[in-house]
């Protein structure tokens, strides 16, 4: 099993994506948040072939056809978070902890 939390920056909400790989290959998903549009995300990616969703361009993939549907911003980093779990579950990538730092410089 493989888990990524995902802080949302301002908006001050966490998001947590278990990732269990099944004898089939698939992904099953189990996605929990405080963003009720991450929850209306989650209730639509339940299990995911990890090859056809890694090795296809961004914009095809199936987390980010659903996030378009449901989350208002394009820069939420939760997609990431969730492709990188699913990654990671798939032997496809190391765990590593990865950020994200914005700074506004005067």
């Amino acid at each position: 099993m493989t888990k990524g939390i995902i802080s949302g920056g301002v908006c001050g909400l966490i998001t947590v994506v278990e990732a269990h790989k099944r004898g089939n290959g698939r992904i099953k998903l189990t996605i929990s948040s405080n963003c009720e549009n991450i929850k209306k995300l989650a209730a639509e990616m339940d299990e995911i072939d990890p090859y056809d969703e890694i090795f296809r361009t961004l914009k095809l993939t199936r987390t980010c056809d659903v996030a378009s549907q449901h989350l208002p911003h394009p820069s939420c980093i939760v997609p990431s978070g969730i492709l990188k779990t699913i990654e990671v579950e798939a032997d496809l990538a190391l765990p590593q902890e990865a950020s994200i730092k914005i700074e506004k410089l005067y």
